[in-house]
């Protein structure tokens, strides 16, 4: 979402401003799973056209639907709710159209996404598919297809297809949880001692690429079974946060108030590094100054 891309950005970029999701370099698509996505303008047919469905009555839905909206919106914008009101259909079935790169949206976290119609992008679809597996490798892996299949909403024998088809691009790895696929250059990188250390302290917001993961591959990042059931809620997840590399916790915002919840005992240093970190959120102030409240074991 919105806010959630703005916590995101700046966990990676520094410079970040409050309305940094609203850059012109970036655009906002139904991605993977049917969320909202802030993604690269330059980069939309990996998350639009890289999750096209391979069957038959899966593609017609979602370019019929594309067809529909494009005739009734005319070159018009208007919020999903009252399009889906013109057309006779529930508003979000206006979703399936976004696997064919030719709807986009604006929404600001609150109230109706405003959506509109363009061309598709010119991108031949098995490339797009390509693409977005590279991109969920080098993010998330070591990997399967069956990991990938859940993060982008597609059907596992499509993942499983696409995986096949990036061949010696990729490389088998043994982990803790089993055998996975890594980018064959990715590989290579992390067998080489890395002069770059971690940032000492991030705040990822809920739902943020780095800990999007589902089954065996959270067991990576979190070892710990109790931590993961904190992490990885029935409900909406809280953030991670992040010391040196590591997920150490988790955090929650109301207002000017973040609550930082630990797993472990940490330092001085790291909680003053934390606290930093959420003192410098390209969040508005208008509920006041952060103040970070601790829980720790």
């Amino acid at each position: 979402m919105p806010r959630a891309a703005v916590l995101s950005l700046h966990a990676r970029v520094e410079g970040t401003a409050p309305d940094g999701w609203a850059h012109p370099a970036l655009v906002q698509v139904w991605g993977p799973r049917l969320n909202v996505f802030a993604v690269p303008a330059a980069d939309v047919a990996a998350f639009t056209l890289g999750r096209l469905p391979i069957d038959d009555a899966a593609r017609r839905r979602a370019e019929e639907t594309a067809d529909r909206l494009d005739r009734f919106l005319g070159g018009r914008r208007m919020t999903y709710r009252a399009a889906g009101e013109g057309l006779g259909v529930h508003h979000n079935s206006l979703r399936y159209a976004a696997s064919t790169g030719r709807v986009l949206l604006r929404w600001e976290g609150s109230g109706q996404p405003v959506v509109w119609t363009v061309d598709p992008p010119d991108v031949p679809e098995q490339e797009a598919r390509l693409d977005l597996a590279r991109r969920y490798l080098h993010m998330l892996g070591p990997a399967t297809a069956s990991g990938f299949s859940q993060w982008a909403g597609v059907r596992p024998l499509a993942a499983k297809a696409t995986f096949e088809a990036l061949g010696e691009e990729l490389v088998t790895v043994e982990t803790p949880v089993g055998p996975a696929w890594m980018l064959a250059h990715d590989a290579t990188a992390a067998r080489q001692p890395s002069a770059d250390a971690p940032p000492s302290a991030r705040l990822l917001p809920s739902g943020d690429a780095y800990y999007l993961r589902w089954g065996a591959d959270r067991d990576l990042i979190v070892p710990d079974p109790r931590h993961r059931n904190e992490l990885w809620t029935s409900r909406v997840w809280p953030g991670a946060i992040l010391v040196n590399g590591e997920i150490v916790g988790t955090w929650r915002r109301s207002g000017a108030d973040i609550d930082l919840t630990a797993w472990q005992r940490l330092t001085v240093r790291q909680r003053d590094a934390v606290e930093a970190e959420a003192a410098a959120l390209p969040i508005t102030r208008d509920h006041g100054i952060i103040k970070a409240r601790w829980s720790e074991p």
